[in-house]
């Protein structure tokens, strides 16, 4: 099954590709038959820079179920991040309730 999902959002940071670091422009987010993984449909993260050659690329396979554990946790740090963005600002408000997901 061809899901033909795929969402892109543009990214700042940097990746690494084997001993070298470079600077990021989109990350890639798709629902579609593992390449590489020994699974069925994985969700695929793909960081890239979209101006650098085709090697420039950060690539991930997870199941659905790991990219849900992922998303809950990149939540509840950015949940504390926010916060700790906030206190530094002066302008903390009630501190987010972080449950850790099983």
């Amino acid at each position: 099954m061809c899901t033909s999902i795929i969402e892109i959002a543009d990214a700042e940071g940097m990746a690494k590709r084997g001993d070298e670091w470079f600077p990021l422009t989109q990350a890639v987010v798709a629902y579609d038959h593992a390449r590489h993984a020994l699974l069925g449909d994985v969700i695929t993260l793909d960081f890239m820079n979209t101006s650098l050659d085709a090697g420039a690329r950060a690539g991930v396979e997870i199941t659905l179920e790991s990219a849900k554990a992922l998303r809950a946790a990149l939540d509840r740090a950015i949940a504390a991040a926010d916060y700790e963005e906030a206190e530094v600002r002066g302008k903390t408000e009630t501190r987010p309730r972080l449950v850790r997901a099983a």
